[in-house]
């Protein structure tokens, strides 16, 4: 039986199965030079590059979005059981 290729791309979607190492990861999330996305050191896909200012925007975006929607979704709950009433359904 042969081997089977532990990294390489698949339908352009990297991929890499080989054990990584701790400096393999650390360097992998930290790439000067390179776009705001990189290869996954373990996996499948892309993960962010840390050293781009464009991923820690989209870090900040994500957070207070995460944070917005934990802070409201409480009032939405008790909203929605206050409207709770009689519904008139009407088929044709």
């Amino acid at each position: 039986m042969a081997d089977k290729p532990q990294s390489g791309t698949l339908f352009g979607i990297p991929y890499n199965f080989e054990r990584p190492s701790v400096g393999r990861l650390l360097s992998s999330y930290w790439q000067p030079g390179k776009g705001m996305l990189v290869e996954k050191p373990f996996g499948i896909g892309y993960t962010l590059n840390l050293a781009n200012w464009r991923s820690w925007v989209a870090l900040l975006v994500v957070g207070g979005l995460l944070w917005n929607e934990r802070q409201s979704g409480g009032k939405k709950e008790m909203k929605a059981e206050e409207d709770e009433g009689p519904v008139e359904v009407i088929v044709d």
